[in-house]
């Protein structure tokens, strides 16, 4: 067996991004940037006012009250062809240019207007309410860069530099196939000795919650024709995932049917649980990851192997999630040689601190306990018992995905 550690390492070396392709801006919330994106504007493209009310001379208002003569009115998207001289001032709306000649706003709050007459009560020095050319960006500025998983705010600043597409990394498409003569997808008859399937829906939510595109190719028998036939539908995907079959019982057949089919493994059983059998290598030129077919294992060996390499695949940076921790409610024992992901719930104590608490019962058959679960709890290998009280790392599940 070989630790979790190097596995990742492993499973991560031969994969990259996959190609980028170019969408409209509305399309790209959610997608990672191919480039770098510099800006084709400047913004503002010149100084505007930001308050409602008079465009001055600051040395007209120095001493009020003053009086101004009123020459222009200037609403947004509107301009002032003349310049202000002394003694004038142009009503100006929020987001107009400065005239030439005003270099300062006087809200209308500080104002009393008379026919073409506007009397300052409150003098506004050089600069006042006016928003300089290039106050937030300026035409070449490099706003945005490559590998960013674009938020809506991402979006409205790309529309503000004026780019109207991007070229962003397309979705990675991950096919799923489930095995196993036991299972049936749920609504559909159940014979006396079969089980409703839960991975491969599960797993495609996950696919789909992660960024990526999931390409269900269905549910092979425990017949090495029909495994053959299924897996080739996952031909031209990125990444090929299998969940069940990998063990070494007779009807474990993913690894030796597929190694006859093409199918070259790099590794296989990890010192880990759950998910022990869990395999890596590569299908008919595609990376393949090999799930164990228990619930809890197929979703935990997720969130630690399968998150990171459609991560790679969608051109995001390897993430090196920041330390956590939390007390623990109770105690836990000491644990053998694979590093342990237990199943746990968070709560804050009276004092604030975070508290975490392991499901007495951690059979990787059990979704409910997983479904209730906030975190992982990471128990490395030979870890020695702990007390209620003692700091133990946890890996939150934060909603199944990264944010954006």
């Amino acid at each position: 067996m070989i630790s979790v550690e190097e596995a990742l390492s492993r499973l991560l070396a031969p994969l990259g991004p996959v190609p980028p392709e170019q969408l409209g801006l509305a399309d790209c919330v959610g997608r990672v940037l191919a480039e770098d994106v510099a800006a084709r504007r400047t913004q503002p493209p010149f100084a505007v006012s930001a308050m409602d009310g008079y465009a001055v001379r600051a040395e007209d208002v120095e001493r009020v009250p003053a009086t101004l003569r009123i020459v222009a009115e200037i609403p947004a998207g509107a301009g002032f062809g003349g310049r202000l001289g002394q003694g004038e001032a142009a009503r100006i709306f929020t987001g107009a240019p400065l005239p030439d000649g005003a270099d300062a706003i006087v809200i209308q709050e500080d104002t009393e207007r008379s026919g073409d007459r506007v009397e300052v009560r409150e003098g506004a020095p050089r600069g006042r309410y006016v928003r300089r050319a290039g106050l937030d960006f300026a035409e070449g500025d490099v706003l945005l860069h490559a590998g960013k998983r674009l938020t809506p705010r991402d979006i409205g600043l790309a529309a503000a530099m004026n780019r109207p597409w991007l070229f962003v990394y397309r979705r990675p498409r991950v096919a799923i196939l489930s095995t196993g003569d036991e299972i049936v997808m749920p609504g559909d008859p159940i014979g006396p000795h079969q089980i409703v399937s839960s991975n491969l829906l599960a797993l495609a939510a996950f696919v789909t919650a992660n960024g990526a595109e999931p390409v269900m190719v269905g549910n092979a028998p425990d017949d090495p024709d029909a495994l053959r036939h299924i897996a080739a539908a996952a031909r031209g995907v990125d990444l090929f995932v299998t969940t069940g079959g990998v063990s070494v019982g007779e009807h474990d057949l993913v690894r030796g049917v597929l190694s006859e089919d093409g199918l070259a493994i790099d590794f296989w059983e990890i010192a880990i649980r759950p998910g022990k059998p869990l395999m890596f290598g590569h299908y008919r030129n595609m990376p393949m990851i090999g799930l164990p077919g228990n619930p809890v294992s197929t979703l935990v060996c997720s969130l630690i192997f399968l998150r990171p390499a459609i991560r790679r695949l969608a051109g995001l940076p390897d993430a090196v999630p920041a330390p956590m921790t939390a007390r623990l409610g109770v105690p836990v024992k000491q644990n053998d040689r694979r590093q342990d992901y237990l199943r746990a719930r968070l709560s804050r104590t009276p004092d604030g601190t975070l508290e975490v608490a392991p499901f007495e019962v951690q059979d990787s058959s059990m979704m409910r306990p997983l479904a209730a679960s906030d975190c992982l709890v990471v128990r490395p290998p030979h870890a020695p018992p702990l007390p209620a009280g003692a700091e133990v790392p946890i890996i939150s599940f934060g909603g199944d995905a990264l944010p954006l």
